[in-house]
């Protein structure tokens, strides 16, 4: 079915009961389209050798990548939103992120394929993150990906973040889409009740940060996806 098609009916693709025909995949950026969890343990593994600390391994930090500050501060170094500490670390941990935030970000094994495929069926793709405007922009330059996106919106791009609706609300009226024709696939619960309160199906990911909130089948997203490609079985043709 062509993108942008009216429809009389809600029909199934998938999982997903669409109430129109799709027009765009919005994607949350960390632990979603690109892997940056290894910039940003760096990050935070930089305060801990200025402390005198051993860096974390990875894989310890992963699980809190997409809490970003808030999360590698307070799994690194227990210290949380509220201490007298917290707001000179995390702006610590920031200039320390901006050094190092496009050397070892990649998109994730499948999605380069999936933007390909969207592109093939006329679907539009762009991304709305918490990530603060002034690392987004050359992450995704870094990627490649700046100048193919349709639409990009930042933590700091609207008055409200995620799990707030209004940045996916932005998102829809910049495409000049419904919210109803757009998936939003994230890898956290504020990635889900975000589609939730803005009227968009939603799609979580297992291969994202996955660990500080809880079980994903409790999130209530419309669908679970192993794999980018698997996006595709959600998506009419």
């Amino acid at each position: 079915m062509r993108a942008g098609a009216s429809l009389s009916a809600t029909f199934k693709a998938g999982s997903i009961h669409w109430t129109c025909a799709p027009t765009a995949v919005l994607f949350d950026l960390d632990g979603t389209l690109a892997d940056t969890a290894g910039d940003l343990g760096g990050a935070l593994n930089q305060l801990r050798m200025a402390r005198g600390l051993d860096p974390l391994p990875l894989e310890v930090l992963r699980p809190y990548a997409s809490a970003g500050a808030r999360g590698l501060i307070g799994v690194g170094l227990d210290i949380h939103p509220g201490h007298p500490e917290f707001e000179p670390l995390r702006q610590a941990f920031l200039d320390a992120y901006m050094r190092c935030l496009a050397d070892t970000t990649a998109l994730f094994d499948g999605m380069s394929d999936l933007l390909y495929e969207l592109g093939t069926r006329g679907l539009k793709w762009g991304v709305v993150t918490n990530k603060p405007h002034r690392f987004t922009l050359p992450v995704m330059e870094g990627l490649g990906l700046r100048e193919d996106a349709a639409v990009i919106i930042s933590g700091d791009s609207t008055a409200h973040a995620k799990p707030h609706p209004l940045p996916l609300l932005t998102a829809c009226e910049q495409l000049g889409v419904a919210p109803a024709s757009v998936l939003y696939v994230g890898d956290d619960l504020r990635d889900i009740q975000a589609a939730q309160a803005a009227g968009m199906p939603s799609a979580a990911v297992e291969w994202g940060y996955i660990g500080h909130n809880g079980e994903i089948s409790t999130w209530g997203a419309d669908v679970i996806v192993a794999h980018p490609m698997d996006l595709l079985a959600h998506l009419p043709t």
